[in-house]
């Protein structure tokens, strides 16, 4: 059997603890299977070095002008394929969409129209697709609306990661069955503390992150970098001891570089493990952060959080925790910052919250496993029926 993981990747760290995931759950249920990936064009998130690292299967794949020629490997042996690692489209028996928060107006029509080409393919094929929890929407452009319903008629599972998600999907194509709500499926993983991570000098974690410039409108995209400069020089103030946490590239980089520049020279680390960060987020006393995936690292391990965020999927995540106040607004006043970083700092507060995060974690993380158990339910099925053919499954980021 061939799964394909599709949508995650390895710069943005997001997307590489949703590949980690899924690959973590393909591999305890279904020990045999090939994990695939495809190389992607010039410069992609999926370098060959990493996917060889981590074992996977290379999809034969080559798009010119919007249309996939990898099917014209077909003409070397299958066993001179299997040799080098290389894998037909057309032999995913899997594909699993890990895409995390691709499918919306604000990345544009295009990501899924290419969706509803490819699903109507897969199934077409008589390959199982099914969209791991993701953020979908909104959907006001016409060619978006029309993608969504052409690549929910053509998907077998579709989970949005909470109502928000779903209901700009049932307001285009109505409710189905097939489309379903569950969280993000990275809370069931756990990452190491790396040796240099010291708890007395990296205590309070700010994650900046660089969509808050240019996804946002003016007010918000000039007023973010000076929010970060007022919260860390409140934290030094009360002898916190934050310090920055890079979760992905040069953008958000820069942004630490300035914030700590301007605070009189904070920590920056940078981890290229995606389960480091991971383990650094669960062993740091609070976050301030506004990258999706570093706060689902740190609430799902009870960490006290607060964020800020471009999208309505922040404000969704932080319901599902039971804090939705600890999404901030950046224009807030002084007075109010103080107050939200009371959760970080004082410790009455921290360990109330603490408690409140760990209770809705765990009903969360057994919502995630009984999605996965649904997942693989579903490809069990398919086996049964076409036991030769491959299933391809997609993962969001």
């Amino acid at each position: 059997m061939y799964v394909e993981i599709r949508k995650a990747g390895f710069v943005n760290k997001g997307a590489a603890l949703m590949l980690h995931a899924a690959l973590q759950q393909v591999r305890k249920n279904l020990p045999a299977a090939k994990v695939v990936m495809e190389p992607g064009r010039a410069k992609s998130p999926y370098p060959y070095f990493n996917r060889a690292s981590l074992g996977l299967y290379q999809k034969a794949w080559l798009w010119r002008k919007g249309i996939p020629f990898g099917d014209l490997a077909a003409v070397v042996p299958a066993g001179i394929r299997e040799q080098y690692g290389i894998v037909l489209d057309k032999e995913i028996n899997v594909v699993l969409d890990a895409a995390g928060f691709a499918y919306s107006d604000q990345w544009g029509p295009d990501l899924s129209e290419e969706l509803a080409r490819s699903s109507k393919r897969w199934k077409k094929q008589g390959s199982k697709v099914i969209l791991l929890p993701q953020a979908f929407g909104p959907f006001r452009d016409p060619r978006s609306r029309e993608a969504v319903k052409a690549f929910v008629d053509n998907c077998d599972l579709i989970f949005a990661r909470e109502q928000i998600s779903y209901d700009y999907l049932t307001e285009i194509v109505g409710e189905r069955d097939n489309i379903k709500i569950a969280p993000d499926f990275t809370n069931l993983m756990s990452g190491p503390v790396p040796d240099y991570f010291d708890p007395e000098i990296h205590q309070i974690c700010l994650v900046p992150n660089c969509r808050m410039l240019d996804k946002t409108d003016d007010s918000i995209a000039k007023g973010y970098a000076p929010f970060l400069e007022r919260a860390a020089k409140a934290l030094v103030e009360r002898g916190a001891k934050p310090f920055l946490l890079i979760h992905e590239g040069e953008g958000d980089a820069r942004l630490a570089e300035q914030v700590s520049k301007a605070v009189g020279g904070l920590p920056i680390l940078r981890e290229t493990d995606p389960l480091a960060i991971k383990g650094i987020l669960g062993a740091c006393r609070g976050t301030l952060g506004s990258r999706f995936h570093g706060l689902v690292s740190a609430l799902s391990q009870g960490v006290p959080s607060l964020a800020t965020g471009w999208s309505h999927k922040y404000q969704m995540l932080f319901a599902d925790y039971g804090f939705s106040e600890g999404v901030l607004n950046i224009n807030l006043s002084d007075e109010e910052l103080n107050r939200a970083l009371d959760n970080l700092t004082d410790p009455v507060q921290m360990q109330a919250l603490s408690a409140r995060l760990n209770a809705h974690s765990a009903e969360l993380k057994g919502r995630t496993q009984a999605m996965w158990n649904e997942v693989f339910a579903l490809i069990e099925q398919g086996r049964n029926v076409r036991s030769e053919k491959p299933v391809a499954v997609a993962a969001g980021r």
